[in-house]
């Protein structure tokens, strides 16, 4: 059946024409394409490669980035795209947050004009894979330790030593965002698939985004020439401004998680019955339980919004998103922890989505800032006072 969507709040009446039809042409793609698949791909941790060329040609990669192929859309239509692909699996979800948020983002922003005619129009239309290498196996909420390495080798190249962790594509990458630390401060380079000294490898047993590929970068007297350094990308900054990109698209895509668990668990007490042939529902408990969840929803769906419109009119900064992002995975995943609750033994199989999406969130709610960090981006934002250390 399809989704007819969660708008408690008449949040619909908010949105154009334009926006609701970028919406409903996600929404039929999920339900035609995502949903029928996804528990199998969950089970078998596997990524549906095959649905790329179907994103691609639907707009989706880089889907808010104008010129160069891109569809060119608004943010408030690329975060109800981010909640639709959530709404079917967080692991898709990711893989087009990387593709568009972190790899074709920096190269936009940062890259050559050579690069950008090289390599956006073939991560568009997902001809390419692209990923992102910022984490290390010692630094993740601390980029600023890496240990990645790139320096001078000889005339007219570099020689990065490192490794990365945690990437996601980062096997099936075409063409890898590196960013490393140099005489010159940290730099992104554009490293590609079959250069010698760079290999990756999968990370195995995962109980959370298998339906994602999760990889290790390692760069071995990896030798590249200057054509593959991001020319305009030069300190933290860089790196960063790239994960406000995906951050903000994740603000959206937990809510779609979250609709999928509670109109799951909404329809399930209506029908289960039990004491006295009553429905789940006629239960004050369950009701206290769906009355929290749809109210934690709309408050997300409003705070996503607010931050869609600020967003296109260029008033939006990263501690905003450290908010979006931090209150809506963790509203995301409580969701789905009351949800399981409410199908009782039915909500930890795989014949429903509610436990997939959870162990989903559980990573979501990590990665691209954990919500310690974001509340201490929020904490330095109303305080003037930073507490990171």
């Amino acid at each position: 059946m399809a989704f007819r969507g969660v708008d408690y709040l008449l949040i619909d009446s908010q949105f154009s024409e334009q926006e609701l039809l970028v919406r409903q042409t996600a929404r039929r793609f999920v339900d035609e394409r995502v949903i029928p698949l996804i528990r199998d791909c969950f089970r078998e941790s596997r990524f549906p490669r095959e649905l790329i060329p179907e994103m691609a040609s639907l707009g989706f990669l880089g889907a808010n980035i104008e010129g160069y192929g891109c569809a060119g859309i608004s943010n408030v239509e690329y975060g109800l795209i981010m909640q639709e692909i959530e709404r079917g699996d967080s692991g898709l979800r990711s893989f087009v947050s990387v593709q568009g948020a972190l790899v074709m983002y920096p190269i936009l922003q940062y890259g050559s004009e050579e690069q950008k005619s090289l390599w956006l129009p073939r991560l568009q239309s997902g001809d390419a894979i692209g990923c992102f290498g910022l984490t290390e196996p010692d630094f993740g909420s601390n980029p600023a330790g890496m240990r990645t390495r790139a320096v001078r080798a000889g005339a007219g190249g570099w020689k990065l030593n490192g490794e990365k962790t945690w990437i996601t594509n980062g096997s099936m990458a075409d063409v890898a965002v590196v960013w490393a630390r140099t005489d010159d401060g940290i730099r992104g380079f554009l490293v590609e698939r079959g250069t010698p000294g760079f290999s990756t490898s999968d990370i195995h047993g995962k109980w959370s985004m298998r339906a994602s590929v999760t990889s290790s970068l390692a760069f071995h007297d990896c030798c590249v020439p200057d054509s593959a350094m991001l020319p305009g990308a030069k300190g933290l900054k860089a790196p960063l401004s790239c994960l406000s990109q995906a951050r903000y698209g994740i603000g959206w895509g937990v809510v779609g998680a979250a609709m999928d668990c509670y109109e799951t668990a909404r329809a399930y007490v209506t029908l289960r019955k039990q004491f006295d042939d009553r429905p789940l529902a006629s239960h004050q408990l369950v009701q206290e339980k769906l009355a929290w969840m749809i109210t934690e929803i709309t408050k997300a769906q409003l705070l996503a919004l607010h931050c869609g419109r600020l967003k296109d009119a260029g008033k939006l900064d990263p501690a905003h998103i450290s908010m979006l992002k931090r209150n809506n995975a963790a509203m995301a995943l409580e969701c789905a922890r009351l949800s399981r609750d409410l199908l009782g033994a039915n909500g930890i199989t795989d014949e429903y989505p509610i436990m997939r999406h959870l162990c989903n969130l559980e990573t979501v709610k990590t990665y691209e800032g954990t919500d310690h960090i974001h509340a201490l981006v929020i904490g330095e934002r109303v305080t003037g006072v930073a507490a990171y250390r």
